[in-house]
């Protein structure tokens, strides 16, 4: 079984992307026909749907993808974290449609400690109650909110995205490296092997960064995601599963690319 548990799909014809701007190669709608070739030809069982914008729009539109795509299980999406009152019937119009997970684009908030504001964390608790998982979309600026938070949540899933996006090449990295390892000690956070291949053109770096954060946090809460079609920046998306399948010993390859991705999205794939 392998689940793609990171991919996005959108139209900038139909909405804004403002980081669309500084990628006009990616500047068209993705949509499920675009992805369908992949999926069929890696031998993909599942994808995942991820937001890309702060919309309950897009959250909608991804839900009636995943109900006409047989292929997409589930959607991570958006809600308005600072509203916390509001959440619970927000989430209840969503319900049994296939909403697995939450998702903010914490790495883009001016605050880098967003994530640990008193709306914010009332709204992660109702997150939680309603049993779905949070995408953690942090990078190494944002990590210690992102760790106060996994430690004040405990009953949260959390899903650490593209191993919060390693400074390769910079002074950061031992930054970035405590960090992730901090995180790893917390049993309620997984770690999505992701968007490596835009972060660095040094493969041998990028193999580097997955195999430690699987002897960090064990191949048990490491999980596959394409990053489609972001990663076509920098790669095919056969080759960005290629990286993850190649980075990581044989006897864990099958965890990784599915088994992980089931269990942290609580995934329904009978």
């Amino acid at each position: 079984m392998i689940i793609d548990a990171h991919h996005h799909f959108w139209d900038p014809a139909r909405a804004d992307y403002p980081f669309l701007d500084d990628v006009p190669s990616l500047f068209r709608r993705f949509g499920p026909e675009d992805l369908q070739h992949e999926i069929e030809s890696n031998r993909i069982d599942g994808s995942i749907a991820v937001q890309a914008r702060s919309s309950l729009d897009e959250t909608e539109q991804l839900l009636v993808i995943a109900e006409t795509t047989p292929w997409v299980v589930g959607v991570v999406g958006w809600v308005d974290l600072t509203a916390p009152d509001d959440l619970a019937g927000t989430l209840a119009t969503f319900a049994g449609r296939g909403l697995i997970g939450v998702r903010h684009q914490v790495h883009d908030e001016p605050d880098p400690g967003w994530i640990v504001r008193s709306d914010v964390q009332r709204s992660l608790e109702v997150v939680a109650e309603a049993g779905l998982a949070f995408d953690l979309l942090v990078r190494t600026r944002e990590l210690p909110a992102a760790i106060a938070c996994a430690q004040r949540n405990g009953d949260l899933r959390l899903i650490l995205d593209h191993v919060a996006k390693p400074p390769f090449g910079t002074s950061s990295m031992a930054d970035w490296r405590n960090g992730v390892l901090r995180l790893a000690e917390l049993p309620n956070v997984f770690c999505k092997l992701s968007g490596l291949r835009t972060e660095t053109p040094d493969l041998a770096a990028a193999a580097r960064a997955i195999r430690e954060a699987v002897e960090y946090f064990g191949a048990d809460r490491c999980l596959f995601g394409s990053d489609w079609p972001v990663c076509l920046l920098a790669a095919s998306y056969a080759e960005s599963l290629d990286l993850v399948r190649s980075a990581v010993a044989p006897d864990v390859v099958p965890i990784v690319l599915g088994e992980t991705a089931a269990r942290a999205y609580r995934l329904d794939l009978c």
